[in-house]
């Protein structure tokens, strides 16, 4: 994880967003579904597209050292500003890079002034790092994730799974949520390795009050042993493919009821309960993925 830069850079960054940036980009958005009581959204996460439509190669080319805070900055507010636009009315799910958060408290007030100006409820944002993000200073993002829910805002760690820092980072802070990664779930239908972890994830996400969402799913045999395992949550291009700025129609598994009965409105996740001892809690890697793209919402 590269060092955070300098104070003064980082906040520039942070308090100028994409007029620091000398490239265009724009969101795609792809569902999240809860297959319980009928099927409906439970939330959609914004990926990084080029302003023409494009994947997230060509822009996440275009990032480095010295436009990373700005780029993480602007890639908030605008998932913020297209959400509100596109009428979402449950969660948003936006990725950021803790090597582009400085001061977390500071770094944060661009997607709180987004959110406030475009009407969009602060409490329906979900922050979400991958797995591997936290590898070289999980102090850091601790510290991150801890303001971020003190904010009122959720939290999740993206492509659990992937990495070898996740159960570490678990030990130390409890996420609103774990994705599963697609690495896990592909072929799961046939592999009783994957299905013993992936049963032990959804196992420990139940004991310590954590949701868990199965992320790429791209066939009814990869969902089935998914939900016979209690995972209700899914991602992937079984239900729809991102659009570039807008809500695509979620396609339901044929003959199984789903998506019949109206969208269920936002209900809160349950909230973490601190372990004995702990402090009480209040209550986006550039690594390509197929499916929901890349790491940092970028896909």
């Amino acid at each position: 994880m590269p060092a955070p830069a300098p104070k003064a850079t980082a906040c520039s960054a942070c308090r100028d967003g994409a007029a620091a940036l000398d490239f265009t980009f724009t969101m795609a958005f792809q569902p999240i579904v809860d297959l319980r009581h009928g099927g409906s959204v439970f939330a959609y996460e914004a990926l990084v597209r080029g302003s023409d439509g494009s994947s997230a190669a060509g822009v996440l080319a275009r990032v480095n050292d010295t436009n990373r805070y700005a780029f993480d900055q602007a890639c908030r507010v605008r998932a913020v500003e297209l959400a509100a636009r596109l009428g979402v009315d449950c969660r948003l799910s936006i990725n950021f890079l803790p090597n582009a958060v400085y001061q977390p408290e500071a770094c944060i007030r661009a997607t709180l002034e987004a959110a406030r100006r475009t009407g969009f409820p602060v409490e329906r944002i979900i922050f979400e790092v991958a797995e591997h993000e936290n590898a070289q200073d999980r102090e850091h993002l601790n510290r991150i994730l801890r303001a971020y829910r003190r904010q009122g805002l959720r939290t999740a760690i993206d492509d659990f799974g992937a990495g070898y820092a996740g159960l570490g980072l678990l030990a130390d802070f409890q996420p609103d949520m774990l994705k599963i990664d697609m690495a896990l779930v592909r072929g799961i239908c046939t592999d009783p390795v994957r299905q013993a972890i992936v049963r032990s994830i959804v196992s420990m996400g139940e004991s310590l009050g954590i949701a868990v969402i199965a992320e790429g799913v791209e066939t009814e045999d990869e969902l089935r042993p998914l939900r016979a395992m209690g995972v209700h949550l899914f991602q992937g291009y079984l239900f729809a493919r991102p659009a570039v700025e807008a809500l695509p129609p979620v396609q339901w598994p044929a003959g199984a009821g789903f998506g019949a009965a109206p969208e269920a409105s936002v209900a809160p996740v349950p909230p973490v309960a601190s372990p004995p001892g702990a402090a009480a809690f209040s209550t986006v890697s550039l690594m390509p993925r197929r499916g929901t793209g890349m790491a940092f919402g970028l896909g």
